[in-house]
């Protein structure tokens, strides 16, 4: 058996269990202000990724129609910033 660093076992871990789009959920909220600046990270309200679908939450109805224009733009610098296509689809809410 070859040895592995604790990264790379986590790494296998999450691309063989079901948390691996849990877990990128949690690092794409970590990351949404810095992303898409202040004011957009202020008023979401909640971020998921479900079978490559990420879902955005807000209940201010202009940053909902601003995000709608940006959604091929949040997907590519998802996916760019992770170096992966965690991201096929942006769904506003």
């Amino acid at each position: 058996m070859a040895e592995m660093s604790i990264q790379e076992a986590m790494e296998q871990f999450l691309k063989q269990s079901k948390l691996k789009q849990r877990v990128r959920a949690l690092e794409i909220k970590d990351v949404w202000a810095e992303l898409m600046g202040n004011t957009i990270g202020k008023y979401t309200d909640d971020i998921k990724l479900i079978n490559q679908q990420l879902i955005i939450t807000t209940s201010v109805a202009p940053l909902k129609q601003e995000l709608l224009f940006q959604k091929e733009k949040i997907r590519n610098r998802i996916n760019e910033l992770f170096n992966e296509h965690a991201v096929k689809e942006v769904i506003i809410k």
